[in-house]
């Protein structure tokens, strides 16, 4: 199986448990691999035969702000269920890092995988 990745992807959004959290918009870094067969891109060399990285990042955007979810692991599980359903993705692997969010740490997060290799 082929991957499409998009690494390091940053979205603002209202995300967390605590009072002051939903107040505020927090910083989201999300990495999406996408297992999907690219033969027919390469050999077509034609943006119709492929995922565009730009339509996923901008649909995987829009969630998150529109969600204002309070946990990652939501986030996650939506992400990864438009990947599956929307975007013809066979198997997906979705990291969403919350970075700063505890002390001592640099970044914290969930990273799930949905779907068959």
């Amino acid at each position: 199986m082929d991957i499409i990745f998009v690494h390091g992807l940053e979205v603002e959004c209202v995300i967390g448990v605590w009072e002051w959290e939903r107040r505020v918009t927090q910083k989201l870094i999300i990495d999406l691999d996408l297992g999907r067969d690219i033969g027919a891109a390469a050999a077509s060399d034609d943006l119709d035969d492929t995922l565009s990285y730009k339509a996923v990042s901008k649909r995987v955007a829009v969630y998150v702000q529109e969600t204002q979810a309070r946990l990652v692991e939501k986030l996650a599980e939506g992400i990864a269920s438009i990947l599956r359903e929307e975007f013809d993705v066979n198997w997906c692997r979705v990291r969403v890092t919350k970075r700063g969010a505890v002390t001592g740490a640099r970044d914290v997060g969930v990273e799930i995988e949905r779907g068959s290799r």
